[in-house]
């Protein structure tokens, strides 16, 4: 059997987290404030992280929940907007999780197609003038998952305009924004004064996934009605994991940890995209240019559900297209890049590509 390889999971190996930083930073932690990290808290988070994020954003503490993980956010978030039967625009293809989470919620899920420079704002303003009226459109906008794409500088200001004029929120879910590795940095849509935009953001993808510990930013009177529902839900969240996040940041480790992983991912994007060209030049993608993820394109009619049974048994995992979307997708394939080295990149796509050669082979067959 061959040694398993996974381009299933969003998350850094262990090679590329900081875990000296993290130890000084715990030991830190509980040196300065062992009484405020040890203790419940509050819903709205770890007072001194929550005044470093509102400061690293340019807004008052007033408008920052810091929650237990950036899903936890979302939760939150969708739980004060989003009632049974309320529209929600998505992008085409767009995070499983969000899709499952505003299903369960009984919305009215609008998904608008996705493009290498981010969702197609013309058809998201002809499904606006169709009568859509919704509460909100989430938009990852960096890096996104599952597809890999940015969002457009020129696309971020028309997306705000018609939020104005339409009078929904803009959901600014920007859990990679640091992990660029190529190209410069756009503005969030929530510094470009969009009083319409709720930000969220995550030490996941920057310290480690196992501190758990995301936030929202947006309107004061929002986020009050957020930390209500937190403080009926937990009353705090986890003081110990915030506590460290804080003393990681403030230390300096957090900006050397990013530079860490960027350098890992855009070296394992770079084997990732030169092994696919070489073994599978039947798929289409576009490089990332930071970030976790790389959405694949095979032939249409490429049965990917047999794909993945026959990557499988090649002990090669990655996520079926269409986990992302409401219909369709079935010719299509998410790869995470983040957690394997490029040796496991390099031989995993050999798996990818012996097992697709495999699938088409016997569809041939078949069609004979």
């Amino acid at each position: 059997m061959a040694t398993p390889i996974s381009f299933a999971r969003g998350a850094p190996s262990l090679d590329i987290v900081d875990v000296e930083g993290l130890r000084q930073a715990a030991n830190q932690a509980l040196s300065e404030d062992p009484g405020g990290m040890t203790a419940y808290g509050t819903a709205v988070g770890y007072k001194p992280l929550r005044e470093w994020i509102a400061e690293r954003h340019q807004v008052a503490p007033e408008q920052v929940i810091v929650t237990n993980g950036s899903m936890q956010a979302d939760a939150f978030l969708f739980d004060a907007l989003v009632g049974r039967g309320d529209a929600v625009i998505v992008e085409r293809p767009t995070y499983d999780r969000t899709l499952l989470s505003l299903q369960q919620r009984g919305a009215d899920v609008r998904m608008v197609e996705l493009e290498p420079d981010g969702v197609d704002v013309a058809a998201l303003e002809r499904v606006l003038i169709a009568g859509a009226k919704p509460k909100l459109a989430h938009i990852i906008p960096n890096f996104q998952n599952p597809a890999g794409y940015t969002l457009s500088a020129e696309k971020r200001q028309r997306l705000i305009e018609l939020a104005e004029v339409h009078d929904f929120v803009i959901f600014e879910d920007d859990p990679y924004v640091e992990l660029r590795f190529e190209g410069a940095p756009l503005a969030t849509m929530l510094s470009m004064g969009g009083e319409r935009v709720v930000y969220a953001s995550s030490f996941s993808k920057t310290v480690c996934p196992g501190i758990r510990v995301g936030y929202l930013v947006g309107p004061a009177e929002l986020i009050a009605r957020i930390v209500k529902i937190a403080t009926s839900t937990y009353i705090s969240p986890s003081m110990v994991s915030q506590a460290i996040v804080n003393q990681f940041c403030r230390s300096g480790a957090l900006e050397r940890s990013i530079e860490t992983v960027k350098l890992a991912l855009k070296e394992r994007a770079e084997t990732l995209t030169e092994a696919l060209r070489r073994e599978l030049p039947d798929a289409r993608f576009e490089p990332p240019q930071g970030g976790y993820f790389l959405w694949v394109q095979l032939p249409r009619g490429t049965d990917v559900n047999a794909l993945f049974s026959v990557a499988a048994e090649r002990g090669l995992q990655f996520v079926k297209g269409s986990d992302f979307v409401l219909e369709g997708g079935e010719s299509d394939l998410r790869i995470a890049y983040s957690g394997v080295t490029p040796a496991q990149i390099e031989e995993g796509v050999q798996r990818l590509a012996e097992a697709y050669h495999e699938v088409t082979a016997s569809t041939r067959v078949g069609a004979a």
